[in-house]
């Protein structure tokens, strides 16, 4: 795209990257696009090349654009921006692309919310209800996860980043999984800090490349412990007795565990915390188990790393509403809730079980031990995606996940009947087919 296209403008730096991040804003330069260089925007604007490069980094600052060497200054995938919606999913097609849990399988709100009877709330009040920290130090401590120090947070992604900016600062590498999550990556950029992305197998980070890492520079970590989005990995004991073995030689290091997907990941929860850990978390979200719209993750911790957290809460925010505490007490004290989430858990196996077996019939490799997701490589992404929408299924190109692994897509199996998944499998087989990568079973 030539200079003129993007519409920017400006004289100083700050202009510029205001200009910049309008564009991002409404369209005009999309998400992954590579800006102008340094040289060819300077000379367009008329001014020296040293105002447009701090007008990069101050865009850099911000995680709205990232630095990659010869392939030069790009949008990050994910700026932490308002952008313009991608196109919804067309009519008649089958929806495995969005990530969410099955509707039927998250318990229905109008009966628990009468039972809970919030009450209104005022300044002053303990942030979190006894209630809710007596009940998750409970299931915390049954799964041999230190409780003795708990916070309440607005979500998964809330509790990541109260912990990283309670330790961290900017220029501070971070360990992430590759692939992993975008909005993880995009959080550290948004912080200033750097990612430093490790391969995950099944049983999540390999430990020889998280080894190295942390020797490398890294003082911090981000896991996932089940249900890994999108590779549907998880730790075992094992896994993550390696984990902490390495983790033990270096006692400064944060380690972060999501623990998102709770009790319908599938697989049974394995942490590497324990009470000799200097600086760690875990955080447990209920938006995969009690629906997307509960904000709420109840986080256990060091003392240190859990009045940080809730001293800078207090400053902010004060607390995550105590109707929502109120609601997520009254739900994981329901009988028939537990009972759902026992079937949650079964039916998202099943179906999970089902895609893999369907694909492994027809030669095709399949990843998804655990959660809502089953990543598929695939030798051409963009090419498997449309092959696929043509044939009814939307599924996720797995660029916007991946850093340095090959290429993949991501199918979210929550609602995928088992019949579906035999026809999903030999319509994809059929689109891989011509390229060779399918392999005898």
């Amino acid at each position: 795209m030539a200079v003129q296209d993007y519409g920017i403008r400006g004289t100083s730096a700050r202009r510029i990257a205001e200009s910049i991040e309008a564009a991002i804003r409404e369209g005009r330069v999309a998400p992954g696009a590579t800006l102008p260089p340094v040289r060819a925007l300077a000379a367009e604007l008329a001014v020296s090349p040293g105002t447009v490069s701090s007008a990069y980094g101050r865009l850099k600052a911000r995680g709205l654009v990232a630095g990659e060497g010869r392939r030069g200054t790009r949008v990050t995938p994910r700026p932490p921006i308002p952008t313009r919606a991608g196109a919804p999913v067309p009519a008649g097609v089958r929806d495995l692309a969005s990530g969410n849990p099955a509707l039927g399988l998250l318990p229905r709100l109008e009966a628990a919310l009468a039972r809970a009877r919030p009450e209104q709330a005022l300044y002053g009040e303990p942030a979190n209800l006894p209630e809710l920290i007596e009940l998750a130090g409970r299931r915390f401590a049954r799964e041999g996860i230190p409780a003795d120090a708990l916070a309440v947070v607005g979500g998964a992604m809330d509790g990541i980043e109260r912990v990283l900016q309670a330790h961290l600062l900017p220029g501070d590498r971070v360990v992430v999984e590759d692939p992993g999550y975008p909005p993880v990556v995009d959080l550290l950029r948004a912080l200033g800090l750097h990612p430093e992305p490790v391969p995950v197998d099944d049983f999540g980070p390999r430990p020889d490349d998280f080894r190295r890492a942390l020797e490398g520079g890294a003082v911090a970590c981000i896991v996932t412990t089940r249900a890994q989005n999108p590779t549907g990995a998880a730790l075992d004991e094992r896994r993550a007795g390696e984990l902490s073995l390495i983790l033990d030689a270096h006692p400064e290091a944060l380690v972060i565990e999501d623990d998102h997907a709770g009790g319908v990941a599938g697989v049974p929860a394995a942490s590497t915390a324990h009470p000799e850990r200097r600086r760690w978390a875990l955080i447990r979200s209920v938006s995969k188990s009690l629906g997307p719209d509960l904000r709420l993750a109840v986080m256990a911790g060091d003392l240190a790393t859990m009045a940080r957290v809730q001293g800078r809460q207090h400053l902010g925010t004060g607390w995550v509403s105590k109707v929502l505490q109120r609601l997520v007490v009254t739900l994981w004290r329901d009988a028939e809730t537990e009972a759902l989430l026992r079937t949650a858990a079964e039916t998202y196996w099943s179906r999970r079980q089902a895609l893999i077996e369907a694909l492994a019939r027809r030669g095709v490799e399949a990843h998804g031990r655990s959660g809502m997701n089953v990543w598929i490589p695939v030798p051409e992404e963009q090419e498997a995606v449309r092959g696929l929408l043509d044939a009814g299924w939307a599924v996720t190109a797995g660029e916007r996940y991946r850093i340095h692994t090959p290429s993949a897509i991501r199918v979210t199996i929550s609602t995928l009947r088992p019949d579906e998944a035999d026809r999903f499998a030999a319509d994809l087989a059929r689109i891989l087919r011509p390229t060779g990568v399918t392999r005898s079973a």
